[in-house]
């Protein structure tokens, strides 16, 4: 199991929340790996229905040619979820936290390689992720994961088609297919190496933007009877479908499996990210898609990725935590009506 697993302690956890006379934070009432228990054992045993995990890293973005600063949408985003207020909707004893991989030694080691080394080294963060997301979902949790790049939908795929013995589906809300050629592992190409691999099977994207995304890739993804996608440009400008029958679409597609729901928020119009994009869809918009396919879907993991709160280039956005924060508390709530 994965030496760069940290579990996330009391003390730790304390130092998050801001406690108020009179209210009740969900850091109160979030659940937590015992100090003296093995983690694998007390997910067999917690109640906890979703298990909260961060993968704080920047390296499969940089290694797809990307601005760095995917690593630090996490600790921001922990603390948003942990001030969130502890109501009947959401009272925080169906979610433990787990912690995080501590990415810092991979880091280090990225600042001085290059793209061929960058790649490498993404496919070893893949060895170490996967079987800690195959343990999340073989005791019965569903994981929720926050990044990081998007190269991380490769591991999540792996693991949840290891858990449940079988091809996996997915739904993408993403202006990117992040379909590109397999060419060493980064961000852009997690869910091709998921397919050449045989663990991801149906593939349904939401809002790609055609702009972005490449005249090879498209005839690909037209071509394969087990993907699906619509345009950014279909839904919002010629106006063909509209934004929940183009989620319900996906939805219908990838029924019958068990799905990965993936989030990456560069779509989001004016989100901090790699990618940002000045036209995409509203946090609104991005809210109630997660909480359609937790409601619709047969879920086996939740990812949000590619956001961040500092940039390389020095953009900064504290806003993108706690945007993920309702992100996450939808996914639940809509999950648990």
């Amino acid at each position: 199991m994965s030496k760069h697993l940290s579990i996330l302690n009391k003390e730790q956890l304390q130092l998050l929340v801001k406690v108020r006379e009179g209210e009740v934070k969900l850091g109160e009432q979030v659940l937590l790996v015992q100090p003296t228990a093995d983690w694998q054992e007390h997910l067999f045993s917690s109640n906890a229905t979703f298990v909260l995990l961060g993968i704080p890293e920047d390296i499969g973005v940089r290694a797809n040619g990307g601005i760095g600063g995917a690593h630090s949408a996490w600790t921001s985003a922990l603390q948003s979820i942990v001030n969130i207020q502890s109501t009947t909707a959401f009272n925080g004893e169906e979610l433990l936290i787990l912690g995080a991989f501590d990415c810092n030694d991979w880091m280090e080691q990225s600042q001085a390689m290059n793209l061929a080394q960058l790649r490498e080294l993404v496919a070893k963060i893949d060895e170490e992720v996967y079987p800690v997301i195959q343990s999340i979902i073989e005791a019965g949790k569903i994981p929720i994961v926050i990044g990081g790049g998007h190269n991380n939908s490769f591991p999540l795929l792996k693991a949840a088609s290891l858990a449940f013995g079988e091809s996996v589906n997915s739904i993408n809300l993403d202006a990117h297919s992040d379909y590109r050629i397999r060419e060493g592992r980064h961000s852009g190409n997690g869910f091709r190496y998921a397919k050449a691999e045989k663990y991801l099977d149906k593939y349904a994207m939401v809002g790609l933007h055609e702009n972005y995304n490449s005249e090879p890739i498209i005839n690909d993804l037209r071509t394969d009877d087990s993907i699906h996608f619509s345009y950014f440009e279909d839904i919002f400008i010629q106006q063909n479908i509209d934004f929940k029958q183009a989620i319900l679409q996906a939805i219908n597609f990838t029924d019958g499996q068990p799905t990965g729901i993936e989030l990456d928020l560069d779509c989001i119009e004016n989100v901090l990210s790699s990618a940002a994009t000045p036209t995409g869809i509203s946090t609104l918009q991005a809210r109630q898609y997660v909480a359609m396919v937790a409601d619709k879907s047969n879920c086996a993991y939740l990812h949000i990725c590619e956001g961040a709160t500092q940039l390389a280039n020095g953009k900064i956005d504290n806003n993108t935590g706690k945007l993920i924060a309702y992100l996450v508390s939808d996914f639940i709530k809509a999950y648990n009506a």
